[in-house]
């Protein structure tokens, strides 16, 4: 495969641009196609806050030189007519993913006549839900395309649908997804020469969905630590008090998804505990009465979540269903162990950096939670150990990337 020959099509920030990073890192990103681009000098930095706040980490210093390709004054203006217009979240979502997908195509139309020239066969990564037509016009062009499936799919909104019927009161306003958001990703599965998962639980769940075990491929999440956490030095107290709680850190999308009722079961067993909940992340659930253990701390722009994961004592993730999980490398690169389920990348060795849940309810988040509370001194070999397993070379994951 000759050099700069991949072509990234990426909605959004995801995995703070990790795939077309490692391959501009070798050579091979011939351009990335995005939503927003927004570089220190950009004139969207001249903004008011509250239009840049979602754009505000829509840039990336190791894409700087590379061909980067964004369409942010043409997102802002789609945004607003779908303010204007009052739609709901997901006839927003598809649209969005509509729109992306026809400024992308017409940008690789520009580029298709050079790519032609150099005599080799382009590669066109997108990925899933925003790829479909993407996807048909690479495939018309005789290009290879691979598809970067973001979550386990099919599988997950019935394991997610299943938890809404559980636990209706925490979220009343949720919606499942439209029928016609599944039949897409189907033709997106189909028409991929490979698709790309993170974990093994992906691998699974799309294997139940009826893909093909041999067009899948496992490649899991590269993250690169910020440099303050490489020498930060985690210290934990010999015993935990009223005055000072054990600090239980949750981050991310607050959602029956990610496990949140069974973390509120948790809490509500734990009350007089000495231990405290920090619930960090945009909210889609109803808290339910105060709690005198949880604090709702909502959302936070990404440039503080460090701040969190310093103060935290052990980080929570009990999700029902995830891709992967990036804020567990995250949470590790500031040496916090992790308390996870089995749904998710597997970043965690049971009892060596964090504790494995054998089944996401309040009753196993408690039963962990009240053994650290009675062997405090064991989180500081966890802690110590929690670094160790971050993928953090790109070209690590351009060597797994390269093999298509």
């Amino acid at each position: 495969m000759n050099p700069s020959s991949w072509i990234c099509c990426q909605l959004g920030a995801r995995e703070h641009y990790a795939v077309p990073r490692s391959l501009h890192q070798t050579g091979q990103l011939a351009a990335l196609i995005t939503d927003a681009w927004v570089p220190p000098k950009s004139i969207f930095n001249a903004l008011p806050n509250f239009l840049l706040r979602s754009l505000r980490d829509r840039f990336h210093p190791d894409l700087e030189a590379s061909i980067v390709q964004g369409f942010t004054a043409s997102l802002l203006q789609f945004e607003l007519r779908q303010k204007l217009q009052r739609t709901g979240e997901w006839d927003r979502m598809i649209a969005r993913n509509h729109w992306f997908q026809q400024k992308a195509i017409a940008h690789l139309k520009r580029m298709a006549p050079q790519l032609s020239a150099t005599g080799s066969r382009p590669v066109l990564f997108a990925y899933s839900y925003a790829a479909l037509d993407i996807l048909k016009y690479a495939r018309s062009q005789g290009w290879y395309t691979l598809l970067g499936q973001i979550d386990p799919g099919l599988i997950e909104e019935e394991i997610v649908i299943r938890e809404h019927q559980k636990y209706p009161a925490l979220a009343p306003s949720w919606q499942p997804v439209p029928p016609y958001y599944w039949e897409t990703w189907k033709q997106e599965c189909e028409i991929a020469d490979r698709i790309v998962v993170n974990s093994a639980w992906s691998h699974q769940a799309l294997q139940q969905a009826g893909i093909a075990s041999d067009k899948i491929s496992i490649i899991p999440l590269v993250y690169s630590p910020p440099e303050q956490a490489r020498s930060f030095q985690r210290t934990y107290p010999d015993r935990f008090s009223a005055e000072r709680p054990l600090r239980v850190l949750f981050l991310g999308q607050v959602v029956l998804r990610k496990g949140i009722a069974a973390l509120l079961e948790a809490a509500d067993k734990l009350k007089g505990e000495p231990i405290e909940f920090w619930i960090v992340g945009r909210s889609e659930v109803t808290p339910p009465e105060p709690s005198s253990n949880i604090r709702w701390i909502g959302a936070i722009p990404r440039s503080t979540t460090a701040d969190y994961y310093r103060q935290a004592d052990v980080f929570l993730f009990p999700t029902l269903s995830d891709g992967f999980g990036l804020t567990q490398l995250e949470a590790q690169a500031w040496k916090l162990p992790l308390i996870v389920s089995k749904f998710c990348g597997e970043v965690v060795i049971d009892n060596i950096n964090g504790k494995v849940l054998p089944e996401v309810t309040g009753g196993a988040i408690t039963a962990v939670l009240m053994e650290i509370l009675e062997h405090p001194q064991e989180l500081l070999e966890l802690a110590q150990n929690s670094a160790q397993s971050i993928m953090s070379d790109l070209s690590l994951q351009f060597s797994q990337l390269s093999q298509f």
